[in-house]
């Protein structure tokens, strides 16, 4: 499954998702949007409000399915855990 979670390094709920990722052994892209500068900061910033309306995290991007925030139970049921 192809997955790209768009994060903040100091997020409480990023480092939830990313946790609950691993703890499961799912293979993702990571994007830590306050740690990239310049072209590529805004750059991720832009596609995180292109993909969930505002600027809100974690944004976690699957199968086409945009979850915003750290929902384990539709992160569950979208990797049928």
């Amino acid at each position: 499954m192809d997955m790209h979670l768009y994060a903040l390094s100091t997020c409480p709920y990023c480092r939830m998702t990313k946790r609950f990722l691993d703890d499961h052994g799912i293979t993702y892209e990571l994007t830590e949007v306050d740690l990239l500068e310049g072209d590529a900061k805004q750059a991720a910033i832009d596609e995180v409000k292109r993909l969930s309306g505002g600027a809100s995290f974690p944004v976690l991007v699957a199968e086409g399915e945009v979850i915003v925030g750290f929902n384990k139970s539709r992160i569950s049921e979208l990797l049928e855990l």
